[in-house]
């Protein structure tokens, strides 16, 4: 009875992003890029092997997005950045394409893995989005793990901070890198995913913004903006300057114009980041499936983390811009 099941399986496909910006290519490293390419690729194959073996999306995503809160070189989970404060908060979310499904977390402080209490929102909670000391409670009767504030903290993320407080005392900073190869990042994490089954899922976590403050919240937890799923025209998770994102609904206006314009993604996508966004100032990336598992990057910056395995089984690792 297996043998049906195998050949009626569909392509599977996933992509990644470990956040956009200003990356310079002659000034970074070639051990730095050796580092997040390996991570990179690490992220999408924890993904791609749930797939391989018949897993859902959501599970993919999932994984994939757990080897990224956990490097400390992405801006998401350990080794996201500093609020005005000297804490970390962070957000999440993740959306199934097959029912609209989603949940999504904002301005936790303990939770190891906010993906993770994302999901859990979704799947049990009557709620789409819970936030700080309630996301929390809830995250606890979930047996999630916690940890200090201070997992989270870098010295790397510290200096950030205090360069932010220096020079702008009151605004909130696009992560101002002093690497020299970041002049500009914006840190988030991403991934979407096509299962076996057909379902895509889309989920996002991020730390924000540098010397954030007031209980800023960009794109990242919100559906629409930052993440967006449906089968029947495409899967997005958004990088790049949240209130922008969050002011074009980029996530879900990419995916309206696959569904009713009839356009490809591909399409969808570059109109969106490439003319919506610069028209009201916005810089940022993308990436998306469709439902033929067809991969599509994004992204008006000059570089983007990111990475994929396509429905041929094919490994694609990127940082730059292409020539």
């Amino acid at each position: 009875m297996a043998l049906p099941s195998i050949c009626s399986a569909g392509p599977t496909a996933i992509v990644i992003h470990g956040g956009a910006g200003t990356i310079d290519r002659e000034k970074m490293s070639a051990e730095v890029e050796a580092r997040y390419r390996k991570t990179l690729a690490e992220a999408v194959a924890a993904g791609h092997r749930v797939l391989e073996r018949g897993g859902r999306s959501q599970d993919a995503v999932i994984s994939a997005i757990v080897v990224m809160e956990d490097s400390p070189l992405f801006n998401a989970g350990r080794g996201a950045v500093f609020t005005n404060e000297g804490e970390v908060e962070l957000d999440a979310s993740i959306m199934l394409g097959e029912d609209l499904n989603a949940g999504a977390v904002t301005g936790v402080k303990k939770v190891r893995n906010p993906i993770l209490l994302a999901e859990r929102i979704m799947a049990n909670s009557p709620h789409v989005m819970l936030m700080g000391e309630g996301a929390e409670a809830f995250a606890r009767t979930q047996q999630l793990e916690f940890v200090d504030n201070e997992y989270f903290q870098t010295e790397q993320r510290r200096r950030q901070l205090e360069h932010a407080i220096a020079r702008d005392q009151d605004l909130a900073a696009v992560e101002p890198v002093t690497d020299t190869y970041e002049s500009r990042k914006f840190g988030t994490v991403g991934a979407v995913a096509l299962d076996q089954q057909g379902n895509i899922a889309a989920a996002t976590s991020t730390g924000g913004m540098t010397n954030k403050r007031f209980g800023r919240i960009g794109d990242s937890p919100i559906i629409g903006a930052g993440t967006y799923a449906d089968n029947n025209a495409c899967g997005i998770s958004a990088t790049g300057h949240g209130e922008y994102f969050i002011r074009a609904a980029v996530a879900y206006d990419i995916c309206a114009r696959v569904k009713y314009l009839g356009v490809n993604l591909r399409t969808a996508a570059n109109t969106v980041i490439h003319t919506t966004l610069v028209k009201i100032g916005g810089d940022g990336g993308v990436v998306g499936l469709d439902p033929s598992g067809e991969v599509v990057y994004a992204f008006n910056t000059t570089g983007m983390y990111r990475a994929s395995i396509d429905t041929s089984g094919e490994l694609d690792v990127g940082i730059f811009q292409q020539p």
